[in-house]
């Protein structure tokens, strides 16, 4: 983070609880953090609370009880903004690329016409003008055929690029922070560089934020600047990304040497002990 310049986002002891019976379990329990014009990673296990603090900074956990001592953006606080404030903020300022395309396109509008209209919401402009920033942004993601794939519905895309086509939608009103759950995963070797290049691309030329949420330790380690490791809603180890693999806490190490290696020893990879109380790694 450029430490000349004040965070764009400043996290302090957030806390996320679903109501369970008469009670609520907590599932992210007082996770800290600033977030600057960088690339920030959170990796961890699926459960560790990762996603769900995507959606509780925009507000969009409904039944959950979001509790924080700041959860500051460019001197807006979220945790007190009213829902006609979360809409002027949502997409337009801060933008979250989900993971699967499935549960986020809508199964009877065009795609490019939902890229599109993510645009005309938050600028006042043209059809034609919205179409042409659609076609640009749909090629930008590596889109073949742009003009022909503007008039297909989600259903006639495949996983990968109906992907691209929600990266495309999230990044068409320019915001100052994304939110990147797990954005490549659906997609081949080849593509995702071309989209992580684009993610770099608004990073260091526009000066975003990126938040990127990730089970994939080898792309936060190659792409991020630092790390956040998530374990059972806490924050356990925070590293700039390129000191990995000096990381000190058990369970960052055993995630680290659960990893295949290309020429590695073929011997079983070593497994996580999951007890609750037990932090070391057994073979």
């Amino acid at each position: 983070m450029d430490n000349q310049s004040p965070p764009l986002l400043s996290v302090h002891n957030l806390k996320v609880a679903y109501r369970a019976g008469k009670g609520y379990n907590d599932v992210v329990k007082g996770v800290s953090f600033d977030l600057g014009r960088e690339r920030l990673g959170i990796v961890g296990e699926s459960g560790s609370g990762k996603s769900t603090i995507g959606r509780a900074l925009l507000k969009l956990l409904p039944t959950a009880r979001i509790d924080a001592d700041r959860m500051d953006f460019s001197g807006t606080d979220l945790l007190k903004a009213s829902e006609r404030d979360m809409l002027a903020i949502r997409g337009r300022r801060i933008s979250m690329i989900l993971q699967d395309p499935k549960f986020s396109l809508n199964p009877v509008h065009k795609v490019g016409d939902q890229v599109a209209e993510a645009y005309r919401v938050h600028y006042s402009s043209s059809a034609d003008v919205a179409r042409k920033k659609t076609l640009e942004m749909l090629e930008a993601v590596q889109i073949r055929d742009p003009e022909r794939v503007y008039g297909l519905y989600p259903h006639e895309v495949s996983g990968g690029m109906g992907q691209r086509i929600m990266i495309a939608m999230m990044l068409i009103p320019e915001p100052q922070i994304i939110i990147a759950d797990e954005p490549t995963s659906a997609l081949d070797v080849t593509v995702r560089m071309q989209v992580l290049n684009i993610l770099n691309k608004l990073v260091t030329e526009k000066g975003i934020g990126l938040i990127m949420i990730s089970h994939d330790l080898n792309l936060v380690r190659n792409f991020c600047d630092r790390v956040l490791v998530m374990r059972y809603g806490e924050v356990v180890e925070e590293r700039a990304a390129r000191d990995l693999k000096n990381c000190t806490h058990p369970y960052t190490q055993g995630l680290i040497a659960a990893q295949p290696h290309i020429g590695g020893s073929r011997k079983p990879l070593p497994v996580l002990n999951r007890e609750a109380q037990n932090r070391e790694i057994r073979a």
